[in-house]
């Protein structure tokens, strides 16, 4: 058996970090111009190819910028936060209003443009959400929960939509476990929230996009108050 050849990654990190650190430190500034591939691999003491796969991290990141025939231009000192991390960093409260949003809007283009699957997705979702209210597992209802509302955005067919909502549940789950089992929902109202959601999931079906984008509004707004006063 023969081992497999070494992967040249950290070295490539390493020269990454190296270049970070001359941008963010002033020693290049923006505008300047970086030194060509091969005198930078003479300097960090590197192959051509380590160079290049270097700047090319650097250019994602937002620090620079490759010019055809000119060269690789600075075009930033500071890295630039990629969406999933400042979603990640940012407070549970305002990624909720964030996602009231992107769902009040994608129930009312849902009510126009359900389809057959989208209504048996709703509606085994909606049943879904209810036999997981009727468990002990708080994780399991969060996720039926999730799982009903992302059904209702899919019904807008609008793939940015649907993205966005994904790209918030893994920022939400963990806040409204710890909110249902903070609240003690289940001993307050053994169908929480029941009706609404399938009064929301009956305007959808029915077309009634004011009704369906109301009825979110209010339900999604009760949680959030809920929420703020957590904070």
């Amino acid at each position: 058996m023969s081992l497999e050849a070494l992967r040249p990654s950290p070295l490539v990190e390493q020269a990454t970090q190296r270049l970070r650190d001359q941008i963010t430190g002033g020693h290049w500034p923006v505008g300047s111009k970086l030194p060509g591939e091969t005198t930078l691999a003479k300097s960090l003491g590197v192959g051509r190819s380590t160079v290049r796969e270097a700047v090319r991290a650097l250019a994602g990141a937002g620090l620079v910028q490759p010019r055809q025939g000119a060269g690789v231009f600075v075009i930033a000192t500071e890295p630039t936060e990629d969406w999933t991390a400042r979603l990640r960093r940012a407070a549970v409260a305002d990624v909720y209003e964030a996602r009231m949003t992107v769902e009040v809007q994608a129930a009312r283009l849902a009510a126009e443009r359900r389809t057959d699957a989208d209504v048996t997705a709703m509606r085994a979702a909606l049943e879904g959400r209810r036999a997981a209210w009727s468990g002990g597992d708080h994780a399991a209802f969060v996720d039926a929960d999730i799982a009903l509302h992302a059904t209702v955005v899919d019904a807008a067919h609008n793939p940015v939509l649907s993205d966005l909502f994904a790209e918030f549940v893994p920022v939400l789950r963990q806040g409204l476990i710890d909110l249902v089992e903070l609240l003690g929902l289940r001993d307050q109202d053994p169908a929480h929230g029941d009706a609404r959601h399938a009064a929301l999931i009956e305007a959808v079906i029915g077309g009634d996009g004011e009704a369906a984008s109301r009825t979110l509004q209010t339900e999604l707004e009760a949680t959030l108050r809920e929420l703020l006063a957590q904070q």
